[in-house]
């Protein structure tokens, strides 16, 4: 079962009551759910990720002046929960999984994970925060929030980037794409720069896929669930399944007695890899057009940036 199934379950079972019977003084002032750090709050979870903070368990969200009065009574309560449900075992806690579940303080919540408590409201402040903390911070589901608080900041959230930020970073990141593996990979290929090659693809694939993302205006998460989250995406998620390929080919051989002469003007289409990074970026491209933010038909992303950065304020 899946942790946030899980999670619902348990809180439907035994938390709603729990609060109903024993803190009805402020239970209008009680959010509930499962968000945040791990796996099985992005939905992502499966039984490889059973071996730790996984079990019956919940959040709890309190304003500061509620939890601050409730919040060490409330978690006492919520630990004398039964720890173990429907044949799941009492969740395995690491001690870097400590404090994601139970009685937590509405404001630290957030600040812990986005180091701020309240929405951002200028550009600047949009652009410090990482994409996978604003990824952390606004996945998993709110079971019930009678207070509004949580949701309201929540929400704000998930109303995704002012356009001036979100045109930022889309230009950003097809500038590293276009840079790492349209340029870098062949020059280091070329020169027998194995490790270098490696790192620009490396860099190519996390570029384009956060391009992706912020083609379907959507936060991506860290580097392990990047990937396997592209699935859920609308547009363009078919390049996660075309990224697989560039592991697939061993590029060497398309590369071997290479002189610095070739494929300065042209590709290299002996190397697989090379035919996979500029189908991505053709796909991307495709996209660009779709959203009117470029109507060129070049495949190098780079010829793409000065027009898209031109829709910063439309």
């Amino acid at each position: 079962m899946k942790g946030l199934e899980l999670s619902r379950k348990y809180y439907e079972t035994y938390g709603r009551e729990m609060i109903e019977t024993k803190f009805p003084h402020i239970h209008d002032q009680v959010a509930a759910g499962l968000v945040g750090q791990g796996s099985e709050c992005f939905g992502f979870d499966d039984v490889i990720s059973m071996d730790h903070d996984y079990g019956p368990s919940f959040c709890i969200w309190l304003p500061r002046e509620i939890y601050e009065q409730y919040g060490l009574q409330m978690q006492k309560a919520y630990e004398a929960l039964p720890q173990e449900f429907m044949g799941f075992s009492a969740r395995i806690v690491q001690e870097q999984g400590q404090g994601r579940v139970g009685v937590l303080c509405l404001e630290d919540f957030y600040r812990g994970i986005l180091g701020c408590d309240t929405v951002p409201t200028t550009d600047e402040e949009w652009l410090s925060l990482s994409e996978e903390n604003l990824a952390t911070a606004t996945n998993g589901v709110v079971f019930e929030d009678c207070f509004g608080r949580f949701s309201e900041i929540r929400n704000g959230l998930l109303q995704y980037y002012p356009r001036r930020v979100w045109i930022r970073k889309l230009v950003q990141s097809l500038a590293k794409a276009a840079q790492s593996g349209q340029y870098n990979y062949a020059r280091a290929m070329k020169r027998g720069e194995r490790i270098a090659a490696e790192l620009a693809l490396t860099e190519f694939i996390r570029e384009s896929m956060k391009a992706v993302y912020l083609l379907n205006r959507r936060y991506a998460p860290y580097d392990k669930w990047m990937h396997r989250g592209m699935r859920e995406l609308a547009s363009c998620s078919e390049i996660g399944d075309m990224l697989n390929l560039l592991y697939t080919v061993d590029p060497a051989p398309a590369w071997e007695n290479a002189a610095p002469e070739d494929y300065l003007y042209h590709l290299n289409t002996n190397d697989g890899r090379i035919l996979v990074i500029e189908a991505v970026c053709n796909i991307i491209v495709q996209e660009l057009n779709a959203q009117g933010l470029s109507d060129r038909q070049d495949n190098f992303l780079q010829n793409h940036l000065q027009d898209v950065l031109a829709k910063e304020w439309e």
